[in-house]
This record gives C-alpha cells, sequence and structure tokens, in this order.
C-alpha cells in the first residue's frame, strides 16, 4: 500500500479515468457505422480506436479535434465506406456529452480535502471546458496535449506539468486509466502511479494500446483509491 503522506498533489488522467469515454466513444462510433451498414463488436472498436488514435497523434501535433476526425476517417478507410464531414465532426462533438464515471465526484471532493488536485489530459483546452462542470471540483491546474503541443505518452505534458505545480516529482502521485499514455511516461520522470483498472469491453486495456508496467497502486474504482487515500 501506499503512504499517501509523501504526496501533496495528485495528477489525473481526465477521458478514461474520471470520464466514461469508452460509452461514448463507442456511442458515436456505432452511429457512424450503423449509417453505413456497418457493424463490429466492442472489443474490437475499442482495439482499433486505440489504433487509429495512435496514429493521429504521432508527427507535428495538431488539435485533438483534428485527431478524433482523423480516427473516423481511418474507420472508414478499415472497413471501406466513406464519412460524411458531418459523421468525422460528430466524434469531437460528442466528447461533451461523455459523463463522468458515477463514483468520480464523490472521489475528487474527499481526495481535495487532503490533496491539491490537477488535470493532465490529451486534450484540446477547449473541449476540457465542456467537461470542466461536470467534474464538480476546482482544479489547482490543468494541463493539456494543446498546452504541451505533445500528446501522452510523451514526457512533454508530464513535464510542463511538473513545472507548473512546483512540487518535486516524489510529491506527486499520477492517476489514469491507461499504462500506456499515463503510468509508462510517468514513472520514466520518477512519479508514483496509480491504475485504475475501470470496467471495458476490453478489460484491461480499453481503447488504448496495449502495454504492461507496474503501477505503484492499482483500484478498481476512484471510490477505492479515496478511501485508501484519505481514511476515515
Amino acid at each position: 500500500m501506499l503512504d499517501f503522506t509523501r504526496y501533496e498533489i495528485l495528477t489525473f488522467d481526465c477521458y478514461g479515468t474520471l470520464i466514461n469515454w469508452e460509452a461514448g466513444i463507442l456511442a458515436a462510433l456505432h452511429r457512424i457505422l450503423s449509417a453505413h451498414r456497418k457493424e463490429m463488436d466492442d472489443a474490437t472498436l475499442l482495439k482499433l480506436y486505440g489504433d487509429f488514435e495512435q496514429r493521429s497523434e504521432q508527427g507535428a501535433f495538431r488539435p485533438y479535434r483534428e485527431v478524433l476526425k482523423s480516427v473516423v476517417r481511418q474507420f472508414g478507410d478499415e472497413l471501406r465506406f466513406t464519412p460524411t464531414p458531418g459523421q468525422m465532426q460528430s466524434l469531437p462533438d460528442s466528447l461533451s456529452t461523455w459523463k463522468p464515471w458515477p463514483d468520480t465526484v464523490a472521489a475528487l471532493h474527499q481526495l481535495k480535502t487532503r490533496f491539491r488536485l490537477a488535470i493532465l489530459s490529451n486534450v484540446d483546452d477547449d473541449l476540457f471546458a465542456l467537461t470542466r462542470p461536470q467534474l464538480e471540483v476546482e482544479f489547482d491546474e490543468v494541463i493539456t496535449a494543446q498546452q504541451a503541443r505533445a500528446y501522452k505518452p510523451s514526457l512533454k505534458p508530464f513535464e510542463l506539468a511538473l513545472s507548473r505545480i512546483k512540487a518535486p516529482a516524489h510529491r506527486v502521485l499520477h492517476v489514469g486509466q491507461s499504462i500506456y499514455h499515463d503510468v509508462i511516461p510517468a514513472q520514466a520522470l520518477g512519479l508514483a502511479t496509480v491504475w485504475v483498472n475501470r470496467p471495458s469491453a476490453r478489460p484491461g486495456v480499453g481503447a488504448v494500446k496495449s502495454a504492461e508496467a507496474t503501477p505503484d497502486l492499482t483500484v478498481t474504482s476512484l471510490t477505492e483509491l479515496a478511501a485508501a487515500a484519505v481514511p476515515g
């Protein structure tokens, strides 16, 4: 068990960890596929999403809205259909409707009583602004891919976070749902990590690239994390 007294700030991945992004992704993509009379099971769809997103985030930086439109385009290439401009726009537009996990808000409030909290997310500033009210807590810092001009697992977003939160790496605990995007790069910079192994149609991986690492703590919910970090 982690000694939580060592940490003064918790940095959180947002989409996947705080927000049930799989439900949002699956709903948006199934609508597009259905319009073209295509079908795909959820696990396969999530694997392809993770592959396509990773591919779209490589090379020169582009906004997350463009990454999501590229994901839709790649589904069209894979399944041999041509998405309409509206369909390509529908995935980034849907992000504002993606909901927090049922335990997110209460856990954040509980954790806020003891720690500073920050967001470290692969997203555009304006897209996170649409999500922020749903989380119902004041974050001390928000670091996005747009600000870092790079997407996790690049170390740049984490390095920007460390420069902004004004705490040494050993006082920071990073919490994320993705081994690939969160645990591995955070550990590379000396941050302790919590892996939130959320339920998924693709258990243990979700809508991201498969990767292996050993986090400092594994939990299945934020409720479990909050109970361990703020006992009683």
